[in-house]
């Protein structure tokens, strides 16, 4: 059964996202995401969704957050298009400091 999309998706928004079937070492389950694609690219049936952990790593690519009442990460070696179907139920917005941090990280990542 497909879901109806979520006709918006804004950066930086945090979803409930259904990331099954997976291959190999994905994240797998249903796990809160955050909206990482420039909203100008979100008018498409698919967004860049950016997967968050409560198992924490000391990898430079992993960002600490605090969403919510939990302490995870949020893991950008994770990042995956996906259709806007897989988006359950939208479960907030992350703070400024936050949304800079992954930011700056993601620049990192791909200026390297």
């Amino acid at each position: 059964m497909v879901r109806e999309r979520i006709a918006s998706a804004v950066r930086n928004e945090v979803y409930l996202v259904n990331l099954d079937p997976t291959v190999g070492h994905e994240i797998k389950k249903s796990r809160p995401c955050i909206v990482v694609s420039p909203d100008e690219m979100n008018v498409l049936n698919t967004v860049i969704i950016a997967p968050m952990t409560t198992v924490l790593r000391d990898f430079p690519f992993r960002v600490d957050i605090h969403f919510g009442e939990k302490a995870g990460q949020v893991a950008l070696d994770q990042l995956r298009c996906v259709d806007k179907a897989r988006l359950i139920k939208k479960l907030g917005v992350i703070d400024v400091v936050s949304a800079n941090e992954i930011s700056k990280t993601l620049i990192e990542i791909f200026s390297t």
